[in-house]
């Protein structure tokens, strides 16, 4: 069982790190990689710079120091988290049980521009089969993603219904391992419907032109839903139950807690000022009482 489990490894996870591995809380961060720092080509607005830097050095930087320190890493996606009092994180290097989480993994994404997909929200577009598949029952429904993510959320729905159909909007499989459900690769012209969602409108793979336009195909599907890329923060805390704000953002105290009881979240994915160094101060944040509530609950237990 692990004391912490960090996800993410930007400026919010590694600010967690170091001061959950001062704690004694020998924390474990997982991560899929750069995430936002990469797109920073010149950092020069944070403490202690002598010269500016690129997000790609930052963020080498930042691995070095943890590693260094002790801090142990694992190159993986998460899926999914489950549980209450202690948490299964789900990745594809498998489960790993820990008493506590540190959400970082960055911002809220953006939906992907397919006509329809905003204004469905709600009446049949969701994020979060598990949240969302006890209204889909025996209903035929459609994921829309090309990854593990996409197929964890696959599956989930495969519980409540047997008509379940990956679209990867014309994008090839990533999938890591073999599976059951279908895929269907064609992009995705549009999600239609009158009230709620009905099904979605699709390019012809066979791009054949008729009347100046390109061949179409109909897909009924009453639940569309957005698993695309890997699961981020605020998909994590959406499924867990945790409280998100009003834009959409993770809410949290000022422990940097969520709603849920051992699990914090810091750095973008809580919203506000999205700078490296409020990243740092609630990853410091987080840490510091990440490590409290495990020695609290522990002492609890004794």
């Amino acid at each position: 069982m692990e004391k912490v489990v960090i996800i993410g490894a930007g400026p919010a996870g590694i600010s967690a790190a170091l001061y959950t591995v001062r704690g004694n809380m020998d924390p474990l961060v997982i991560h899929t990689g750069i995430g936002a720092l990469e797109k920073a080509e010149k950092i020069e607005n944070y403490y202690g710079l002598e010269r500016p830097l690129s997000g790609q050095e930052l963020f080498d930087r930042g691995i070095a120091q943890a590693k260094d320190l002790g801090v142990r890493f694992l190159e993986a996606q998460v899926l999914g988290i489950s549980g209450f009092d202690t948490f299964t994180v789900k990745t594809t290097a498998g489960d790993i049980e820990t008493e506590s989480v540190i959400l970082a993994t960055g911002g809220k994404r953006t939906a992907p521009a397919i006509p329809g997909i905003r204004e469905y929200e709600g009446r049949g577009v969701s994020y979060c089969a598990v949240c969302d598949a006890f209204f889909y029952r025996g209903r035929e429904v459609a994921v829309l993603g090309n990854s593990d993510f996409a197929l964890h959320e696959a599956e989930e729905l495969k519980n409540v219904t047997p008509s379940v159909t990956i679209y990867t909007n014309g994008e090839k499989p990533e999938f890591s391992r073999n599976h059951s459900i279908a895929v269907n690769t064609m992009r995705i012209q549009a999600i239609e419907g009158e009230q709620t969602v009905s099904g979605l409108r699709m390019e012809n793979d066979m791009n054949v032109q008729e009347e100046g336009k390109q061949e179409v195909s109909f897909y009924p599907a009453e639940g569309v839903f957005v698993a695309l890329g890997t699961a981020g923060s605020t998909e994590i805390a959406r499924q867990m139950g945790a409280e998100l704000t009003e834009k959409g953002n993770i809410k949290v105290n000022e422990n940097m807690e969520t709603t849920i009881p051992g699990l914090f979240a810091a750095g973008d994915c809580t919203g506000g000022l999205l700078q490296i160094a409020k990243a740092v101060y609630e990853g410091s944040v987080a840490g510091i009482h990440a490590g409290k509530y495990v020695r609290r609950r522990n002492s609890d237990r004794s």
